[in-house]
């Protein structure tokens, strides 16, 4: 059987942890910051946890994981 390959978009985007979920990142953080409030910049720090229907989806991407 070949070798599996990775998809190199999801895999920048998300990492397993060790109990097998997977991490993500939130977006609307990037540019045009000035018309943003203040509650809602700091409320998109850090990350997020990929909800469980889409589980399967990217471990589909990341065979690795």
């Amino acid at each position: 059987m070949p070798k599996l390959k990775t998809n190199r978009a999801a895999a920048k985007r998300f990492r397993a942890t060790a109990s097998g979920k997977y991490k993500r990142g939130n977006s609307h953080k990037r540019h045009i910051l000035t018309k943003k409030s203040s509650k809602r910049k700091r409320q998109l720090r850090g990350g997020d946890m990929v909800v469980a229907q889409d589980h399967d989806r990217v471990k589909q991407m990341l065979p690795w994981s």
